[in-house]
């Protein structure tokens, strides 16, 4: 399978179906480093540790590396994403169904803003493929479950796990600190969330993007006529161009989002800040390592809410948790089902 960068783009400018596919997907990772990334840096900037503008310039610095470090280190998230489903031995009708997966992502995301229904790109993504694999091969037959149960692992791990370790870091740090000069302490600590922040970005990058980059693999192999993409390398220049496209989105901004994770969710002192950075930046690591796709907006405001509960478990807003299981309840329906119709639709008229 030639994965060469020229190679590539004169796959993309001859089929219809790439073009669609890799401007969507990379279009689905400008929004997420626009809208998801800056979660990484939300509890830094409302701290006042850092500036808006300093931490999304690092964000999107870190981001960057994320994606381009750790996939090269272990891209066993990617490889989730590209083996959770069989869209079978046609592959052209499978590019056509991945384009359709893309797309009904898009339609179930705007669908959802006007709604007020909140979403997950992460969750958005596996629905959506999985409703265009089913489509294809007319059932469950076309998921792979010994990949998928690594989803419902995440779906527990991104709540349970990530409010665990924030409760742990937070008590253990409280402890630690008891005794200390708080003047000294918040010094100290205005810098450790600094290093935590950059390491949260850097594990946003590493878990959302190697998902994307699965995606746009797998289309790939379709095109050269490879049903999957197992045994083949990621080509470099493909981290590059999706950690840059990622790094780009994140750089635009995201105040509103920085405000409403950060403020509205629990109140934060710096110590209880580093402590959800480092925390939740742990838990990325170890999904990550393990190849197990997590939606990194819950794991971080899942580590918020065990930080917030070792001082009082009123200071947590639980509005959030209800937001996080609707997420679960209408996501993985509505687009997988969108994501169906989309493909079975695409078929028929391509």
């Amino acid at each position: 399978m030639d994965v060469s960068l020229a190679h590539f783009l004169q796959q993309v400018l001859s089929n219809p179906a790439l073009t669609v596919t890799t401007l969507l997907t990379l279009g689905v990772i400008f929004v997420n480093g626009w809208t998801d990334a800056p979660n990484a840096i939300a509890t830094c900037v409302t701290t006042r540790c850092m500036r808006v503008r300093s931490a999304v310039i690092m964000a999107a610095i870190f981001n960057f590396l994320g994606v381009f470090i750790m996939t090269q280190l272990n891209a066993s998230v990617a490889s989730t994403i590209s083996n959770m489903v069989d869209f079978g031995g046609d592959t052209n009708a499978a590019l056509i169904a991945l384009c359709a997966a893309l797309f009904s992502i898009v339609v179930y995301s705007v669908g959802a803003s006007l709604l007020g229904i909140p979403t997950s790109e992460s969750h958005s993504l596996i629905a959506g493929l999985s409703g265009a694999a089913i489509a294809i091969q007319g059932g469950i037959g076309g998921i792979n479950m010994g990949e998928w149960v690594k989803v419902l692992y995440g779906l527990v791990a991104s709540l349970l796990f990530g409010f665990a370790v924030g409760w742990l870091v937070c008590k253990a740090v409280t402890l630690i600190c008891a005794g200390m000069d708080r003047r000294r302490t918040n010094g100290f600590f205005t810098y450790a969330q600094i290093v935590g922040a950059a390491a949260m970005s850097f594990m946003h990058g590493a878990q959302d993007g190697q998902k994307f980059i699965g995606v746009l693999f797998l289309g790939m192999a379709f095109c050269n006529g490879q049903p999957s993409v197992t045994g083949v390398m990621i080509p470099i220049w493909l981290m590059i161009l999706c950690s840059t496209i990622m790094g780009v989105g994140t750089s635009v901004g995201g105040e509103r989002i920085i405000k409403s994770v950060g403020q509205d969710m629990v109140k934060l002192e710096k110590y209880q800040g580093f402590s959800a950075d480092l925390s939740s930046a742990l838990c990325l690591l170890v999904m990550t390592v393990l190849g197990i796709p997590v939606s990194t907006t819950h794991t971080k405001t899942s580590a918020i809410m065990g930080v917030g509960a070792v001082r009082r478990f009123s200071a947590i807003n639980f509005g959030v948790v209800r937001d996080m299981m609707l997420t679960w309840v209408f996501t993985f329906p509505g687009c997988g089902l969108i994501s169906f119709v989309m493909a079975k639709l695409f078929m028929v008229v391509f």
